[in-house]
């Protein structure tokens, strides 16, 4: 009897605990559900804000007239006084023609010029306006006011031959470039034969690229051809090798040339 008495309370433990578990269960999704519910009704009113009930009419476009810029002047006119017509060009600054290849201009620009150059051929005066002496008929070519002459205070500019560009001096090498430099050397070591060369008989040329200095001393060596057996004996002989100072213009050189080296069995 002790027994079934037992197993009825625990099995009363269990079905309450699971009911808990199925309440607790219940009301959770409940609350998410409704936590859910109101953030969707606060999103679709934010979304109903950003609505845009504005009506757009097109029209067509209409054309900005570009206001044109009013012409300056940029010298007053010259006095009227002396009718006498003069036999020189004006010019604002002296500036050479496009045609005079000798004169390099000081600096460049993608502007247009607004002056005129310096005649090619007979005499101009610096004023600070441009002016073309008028033709016979009376016709001439004013850019900055009338054609009456000025007075003799500044004066008249004869243009003479084009100047001479001074002469561009030839830019010397850093370093002379020789080929095979063996008959050149004043000692030229021969390197040994290494030992592992001579046991497996391997023989043949080795070609080493060196630079001498001003003074006739191997400052770089390195091998360019050859069997690589070979070529550490060959690049240590290079810079043990004695050359006479290259001289051009008087000057000491730095050279550069290839020794060749020939290991052969005996």
């Amino acid at each position: 009897m002790f027994n079934n008495l037992i197993e009825s309370s625990s099995h009363a433990r269990e079905f309450k605990r699971r009911g808990s578990f199925v309440v607790f269960t219940a009301v959770t999704y409940g609350v998410l559900f409704a936590i859910t519910g109101v953030m969707s009704i606060y999103a679709y009113d934010a979304r109903l804000e950003d609505q845009n009930t504005e009506i757009i009419t097109m029209l067509n476009p209409v054309e900005i007239a570009t206001p044109r810029p009013a012409s300056v002047s940029r010298n007053s006119e010259p006095p009227r006084a002396n009718t006498s017509r003069q036999n020189y060009a004006e010019r604002e600054i002296a500036m050479a023609t496009v045609n005079n290849s000798r004169v390099v201009p000081d600096t460049t620009s993608a502007a247009p010029n607004r002056n005129l150059p310096v005649p090619e051929s007979g005499l101009y005066r610096i004023t600070g306006r441009d002016y073309n002496p008028g033709l016979p008929d009376g016709s001439g070519n004013p850019r900055n006011g009338g054609g009456s002459e000025l007075n003799g205070r500044t004066p008249v500019v004869e243009i003479g031959p084009p100047p001479v560009a001074p002469p561009v001096e030839k830019v010397k090498p850093r370093i002379i470039h020789k080929s095979i430099i063996n008959g050149e050397a004043l000692s030229l070591p021969k390197p040994p034969y290494p030992p592992l060369a001579r046991q497996m008989r391997i023989q043949g040329s080795v070609s080493v690229q060196v630079l001498i200095d001003e003074t006739g001393k191997v400052v770089s060596a390195k091998a360019v051809s050859g069997n690589p057996a070979l070529v550490s004996a060959a690049q240590r002989a290079a810079f043990g090798a004695r050359f006479s100072p290259t001289l051009l213009d008087q000057q000491p050189m730095k050279v550069s040339g290839v020794i060749t080296y020939n290991f052969v069995l005996e």
